[in-house]
């Protein structure tokens, strides 16, 4: 008896293998750590693997047909995503550094790839892309710089470490919150991070600076109007506390209101309701007030310029951002966030910033604080055409005047440095300095650098650099090596 052998035609065994080649391919999709996911040429999601699931918090069947952005809501959807470059240049992307926000509203840190999704026919059917989970490793690397993260504010400094530490706290509480600290610290981020934190998260953030608008406009900004109030007011108007009802609203600089105005603002935060400009009814409100200043409101309230209610109402929890000049070791850090920043932005793939360049920007002391720094790295990125920030790229005004260019020896790029060592080299180079330009004085040293005394001594102890004795008039001894 012959055996009868089941034979298929040509084409049924191509069609068998494509089948066994297609279940293949899901599986391993399915069983890779990677989130994965393809969208059509609309930027609809087509498919979408566990890992993906996993990592998002979202089931495929609430991502598949909806637009990628409204699944992912990554910085990258804001204007560099990397899958549309994918998809107009037609070239992959591989592991360019981004966030996603998962379903609970958590930062998510993730390493993504992309590449152009193809039939056998080399037809393009739209786009591939494949991100990793980085929040053990940026967790890591946040813990061996001994740096803190919150929100998109990063510090490695001491007092900002506080704050950050009580910051879920203050979230959590409904109380009003006074941020003071100069121009440019960072006052509208530590607001944003407190609204982000809380429970009021999904309702509307508003700011408005009270500083930059007198009584009446800031009055019909914030409050509204009617119609008929005044001459153009043709129909009714609502303001800012209609406008970020159920959220929160920042009040800049309330410092620079008058007294007249700040009494229409203490029955806003006593009663919680005030009266639009030409209206007869008082409107309720439920808002959140954070307050901020570059004033000593202390002070004013001594001159009379400013309400002592009013600022018992706002100065329930209280936080102080240092300046810039006080964060000196944050410096590398935010230099290394603003390159990332504008490579972002600009398009363009900047690696770092020499120790020449670092070691001139170590020692300014930033009246503009924070701001003032990421304008400097901007100005650096138009100058700059290769892959290093250097001293030619820097504004003029940072670079040592004849004057001045003996004050501190000069710190040339060391191929192989590392971060730390180029840091504890600038700073050194920084404390010279000011011993130098103090006549060798520790107290007035160390208020020219804004630390106390005794924090110098534990700088020159861990550094080395050892003093004369007495005043410090004398000469520098400083230890060979």
């Amino acid at each position: 008896m012959s055996d009868q052998v089941d034979r298929k035609e040509p084409g049924e065994l191509v069609k068998a293998h494509e089948n066994i080649a297609s279940i293949a391919n899901e599986i391993i999709l399915e069983s890779i750590s990677d989130g994965v996911f393809t969208v059509d040429h609309e930027w609809r999601i087509t498919s979408f693997n566990r890992a993906a699931e996993e990592i998002t918090g979202i089931p495929r069947e609430e991502a598949v047909g909806r637009f990628c952005w409204e699944v992912f809501r990554s910085n990258m959807c804001e204007g560099d995503c990397a899958l549309k470059r994918t998809m107009k240049e037609g070239k992959s992307f591989v592991s360019s550094s981004t966030y996603i926000i998962n379903k609970e509203k958590k930062r998510i840190p993730i390493s993504v790839s992309t590449a152009l999704l193809k039939n056998a026919d080399d037809e393009i059917l739209g786009g591939v892309e494949t991100f990793r989970d980085c929040s053990v490793v940026e967790e890591l690397r946040r813990e061996l710089s001994g740096s803190v993260q919150m929100g998109d504010m990063v510090s490695r400094n001491k007092a900002m470490k506080q704050i950050f530490a009580i910051l879920d706290q203050v979230a959590l509480s409904d109380s009003a919150v006074l941020i003071e600290g100069e121009t440019g610290t960072g006052k509208e981020l530590l607001a944003k991070a407190i609204h982000n934190l809380s429970d009021r998260r999904e309702q509307p953030f508003v700011g408005i600076n009270c500083g930059a608008l007198p009584d009446t406009l800031l009055e019909s900004e914030l409050f509204g109007y009617k119609a008929g109030a005044f001459t153009g007011a043709e129909k009714d108007k609502p303001g800012l506390f209609v406008a970020a009802d159920g959220g929160t609203i920042l009040l800049d600089e309330m410092g620079d209101t008058s007294p007249a105005f700040q009494v229409k603002l203490l029955r806003v935060l006593e009663e919680r309701e005030f009266k639009p400009l030409g209206g007869v009814e008082m409107t309720r409100t439920n808002v959140r007030i954070i307050a901020a200043t570059n004033r000593n409101l202390g002070q004013m309230i001594g001159e009379g310029r400013f309400r002592q209610d009013l600022f018992y109402r706002i100065n329930i929890i209280r936080l102080k951002l240092p300046p810039l000049r006080e964060r000196l070791e944050d410096i590398a850090l935010l230099v290394e966030r603003f390159i990332a920043k504008f490579n972002r932005l600009k398009d363009r793939a900047v690696s770092g910033i020499d120790n020449g360049a670092l070691a001139l920007l170590m020692s300014h002391s930033y009246p503009g604080n924070i701001r003032e720094l990421e304008n400097i790295i901007e100005h650096a990125f138009v100058l700059c055409q290769g892959d290093t920030i250097g001293v030619p790229h820097l504004p003029a005004y940072l670079l040592p005047s004849p004057r001045t260019a003996n004050f501190a020896p000069e710190i040339q790029p060391t191929s192989g440095m590392s971060l730390d060592v180029a840091v504890s080299s600038t700073e050194e180079t920084v404390i010279l300095a000011a011993l130098r330009r103090n006549n060798y004085n520790r107290r007035a040293a160390a208020e020219e650098l804004g630390m106390h005394k005794s924090t110098l001594f534990r700088k020159l102890r861990r550094l080395g650099i050892e003093l004369p004795l007495g005043d410090g008039r004398s000469v520098l001894a400083k230890p060979a090596r």
